[in-house]
């Protein structure tokens, strides 16, 4: 139920903290390789974390020759994310990784580059659809206009859940030069400030198509997890919390479990979906609910 959010944890120089996972997601791996932006590429501000890492990785054949097998070696499930420049990248990358140990592939559509995201996120899954039979995942943007509708079209076109939410832009100034702190002006927010933006998202999105979705977006305690579960999240995933706080995921994993206790519910999983308006089970308001994949039992 809890795993980490993309590019917000190296388990290979902390495979306790991977261990403490129920999978791992990996940095989104390209075609290519990437260097990625030019530093600075992190920023601390009052909201929360700004980053303009810029997709830095090995490219997929060194990632599935040599990193792959390593982190498969660590013990949890392995989610692979993924990113390309076209539908046909996603669909070679999601080629590349099918005869893998990957248990999950999440899509990366974070940044739609077309004027109707619906048929971007259509082509993309569409594409990745036809060259896998592992579970995909669609990651999607806070800033898209109608974020339902793009998960309603990711469902259509092929995917098995939803990752919500990728970071939303923002920029920080350096308070004596007030010129940009990131060399690229602006980054990725993330943090607590992305907590009330990710539940309207989950909440929309699951309603609108019943997958099993992972919340992310600024969860540092229990009490946040369970919200996030409340509006419609099958798995939480933790990102900036991990970088102040190593043992977030055994922490927050015992605070779940007690804000649930104290609320009533047997387990934290009992209150999957209790804030949609009332509906106290979703399975009888979405009858094509779908199980949740690709985690360790």
């Amino acid at each position: 139920m809890i795993l980490n959010a993309s590019g917000c944890l190296d388990p290979l120089t902390a495979p306790d903290v991977a261990r403490q996972l129920d999978a791992f997601v990996t940095k989104t791996v390209t075609p290519l390789p990437r260097e990625g932006n030019a530093p600075e590429r992190i920023a601390e501000t009052g909201a929360g974390m700004l980053n303009s890492i810029g997709l830095a990785n090995p490219g997929i054949h060194r990632f599935v020759d040599d990193v792959l097998p390593r982190l498969l070696e660590l013990g949890p499930p392995v989610w692979v994310s993924v990113g390309g420049f076209s539908a046909a990248e996603y669909g070679d990358l999601c080629a590349r990784l099918d005869s893998t140990g990957a248990a999950v592939l999440e899509l990366n559509l974070s940044c739609p580059n077309v004027a109707e995201p619906e048929d971007e996120a259509t082509s993309i899954v569409a594409a990745a659809r036809a060259a896998t039979s592992k579970p995909l995942y669609a990651k999607l943007s806070p800033a898209l206009p109608d974020i339902p509708a793009v998960a309603r079209a990711a469902a259509e076109a092929g995917a098995d859940g939803l990752s919500l939410v990728n970071t939303i832009r923002g920029m920080a100034l350096d308070p004596r030069t007030l010129r940009p702190r990131l060399a690229t002006g602006t980054g990725g927010l993330s943090g607590p400030a992305l907590r009330p933006i990710a539940l309207a998202a989950v909440h929309a999105c699951y309603r609108a198509t019943g997958l099993p979705i992972v919340g992310m977006g600024g969860v540092e305690t229990g009490a946040d997890a369970l919200e996030l579960i409340a509006v419609g999240a099958s798995a939480v995933a933790l990102g900036t919390v991990l970088f102040a706080d190593p043992g977030a995921p055994a922490r927050i994993r015992r605070e779940l479990a007690a804000e649930a206790a104290s609320r009533g519910f047997a387990e934290p999983s009992a209150a999957h979906g209790v804030a949609l308006d009332g509906v106290a089970s979703p399975a009888d308001a979405l009858p094509n609910e779908k199980e949740q994949v690709g985690l360790k039992v």
